[in-house]
C-alpha cells in the first residue's frame, strides 16, 4: 500500500524474476455477472521498453489454472499520442491464452479496442459491466461505454478477479468495488 497523487492505493510492479505482467488475484470470491469499479493509474517503469504503454486494467472470470481469463485494460500513453492509429489503441480486450490482443487485432481490426482520452500516470475510473457473453467498459464515469465486447471468448463463465498490469508498468489501484448481478 502507498499514497499516489493523494490517494491511498495498492501499487503493483513487475517482479525481476517474472517480468512482463503484474497480477494480484482476488481469491475470496467468484465473479460471474455484474460490475467491477476501480480507479487506476498506469505509469511507465524505469525499465520500460519503447513499446510499453503503461498497460493497466482488470482480469475477470479467471479460471483455477490462472492462465485462462478475460481482460480489459487501458494504455494510458496512447490516449494523447500524436499518432491517430496509436490513439485508437487506448482501450483493449483480450482473453488469454488463446485470444491475445495481437490475434484479435489481426483477425478483427478495431473490434476489440478503441480510443478514450487518458494520460500516463493520471487516475482514471474504470467500470466494467459483464452480462453473459458481453462486457462494456466505461471510463471516467461516462454514461456511455467506450468499448463493447459482444463475444467474451470464455463464454458465459465464472472465475476470480485480478488487478492486472502489463510489461514496463507501475500500476496503482484504489476504490475497488465489485457488485454481482447473479
Amino acid at each position: 500500500m502507498t499514497s499516489y497523487r493523494g490517494v491511498r492505493a495498492l501499487k503493483l510492479m513487475e517482479s525481476p524474476s517474472k517480468p512482463g505482467q503484474l497480477l494480484a488475484i482476488l481469491r475470496d470470491r467468484t465473479f460471474h455477472n455484474g460490475a467491477i469499479d476501480v480507479d487506476v493509474a498506469g505509469a511507465l517503469s524505469k525499465t520500460a521498453s519503447a513499446a510499453d504503454r503503461g498497460f493497466i486494467g482488470i482480469a475477470f472470470r479467471m479460471q483455477p489454472d490462472e492462465s485462462h481469463y478475460e481482460c480489459i485494460y487501458i494504455r494510458p500513453t496512447n490516449g494523447r499520442a500524436q499518432d491517430q492509429l496509436r490513439r485508437n489503441h487506448s482501450t483493449q480486450y483480450e482473453s488469454l491464452p488463446d485470444w491475445p490482443w495481437s490475434r484479435l487485432r489481426a483477425e478483427s481490426p478495431g473490434v476489440y479496442e478503441s480510443y478514450a482520452d487518458m494520460a500516463e500516470g493520471e487516475w482514471i475510473h474504470m467500470k466494467i459491466v459483464v452480462d453473459g457473453t458481453k462486457a462494456a467498459l466505461y471510463l471516467a464515469h461516462a454514461s456511455q461505454p467506450c468499448l463493447l465486447i459482444n463475444d467474451l471468448k470464455l463464454g458465459d463463465s465464472s472465475g476470480a478477479i485480478a488487478l492486472w498490469g502489463g510489461s514496463g508498468t507501475v500500476g496503482y489501484f484504489a476504490n475497488l468495488q465489485i457488485s454481482s448481478a447473479n
